[in-house]
């Protein structure tokens, strides 16, 4: 299988302990605002685009790294959950489709990324980054609850277990 482009809520991602075999060529990722009406939908709201050799790894990095102030995206997850848990993360290979006009280069492929969804937090390589919405707090805000990533595990497994009954109460009702 030759997975190309994978869109997963933060909430489903925190609880992937290790990175799926079918993930291992992904080397490009977008934390991205997840719609909260189809009204409201931006489909260029990103917050971060980066690279590394393992895209899942290295937003692990981002998410363990916040908890303590080292990584500015990963902070920001951390001052604005619960409702952070909602954000959607994409993870691309640079060796996709999408990136052939550009010799699928690493670089040239997050350098894209980055001048298509001009996200927040990138400083480099962006000239006009998207004025944080100002319905989140900043990385710098003191977050409301200290939490730790075993309550955070939790509170997203409980949401998606809503979800589900959410879903599910919709199909009976339609039917």
């Amino acid at each position: 299988m030759n997975t190309e482009n994978i869109v997963i809520p933060l909430k489903r991602f925190i609880l992937i302990e290790h990175c799926p075999p079918e993930w291992k060529t992904l080397d490009l990722y977008l934390f991205r605002e997840s719609p909260r009406s189809e009204a409201e939908r931006d489909e260029n709201m990103a917050f971060y685009a980066g690279q590394s050799q393992l895209a899942f790894a290295r937003v692990w990095e981002h998410l363990l790294g916040g908890f303590h102030g080292h990584s500015i995206v990963g902070r920001f997850v951390w001052v604005n959950w619960p409702a952070s848990m909602n954000f959607s993360l994409e993870l691309l290979s640079s060796q996709s489709e999408q990136f052939a006009g550009m010799g699928h280069n690493l670089d040239a492929a997050e350098r894209s990324l980055i001048e298509l969804y001009k996200p927040c937090f990138n400083v480099s390589l962006n000239h006009a980054p998207t004025p944080l919405p100002g319905i989140y707090l900043p990385p710098n805000a003191k977050p409301r609850f200290m939490r730790s990533l075993n309550k955070m595990r939790h509170e997203a497994e409980r949401s998606l277990q809503a979800d589900e009954k959410k879903r599910w109460i919709r199909e009976i009702e339609q039917g």
